[in-house]
């Protein structure tokens, strides 16, 4: 059964850590990553950054309120 990810805890520095969900689970973000490599989370893909760490990001779909930095705080 997938997850979605419905609110989000940041660092210090704006940097999204966390991420609750639709179980009201809480993982880390790595945690989510490896999630998302084995089709566990909807609505979620993972990219490769410039700086050649891989990182999630919403599926594009012109709604910006659900953008992972625009999930609600927890």
């Amino acid at each position: 059964m997938s997850e979605k990810i419905v609110a989000v805890r940041k660092n210090d520095q704006g940097s999204i850590v966390e991420m609750k969900l639709s179980s009201g689970q809480v993982v880390g973000y790595k945690e989510a990553q490896q999630m998302a490599r084995d089709g566990m989370l909807e609505h979620v893909n993972l990219i490769r950054g410039k700086d050649s760490e891989e990182h999630l990001r919403s599926e594009p779909d012109g709604d910006p309120t659900n953008n992972l930095a625009n999930l609600p705080l927890f």
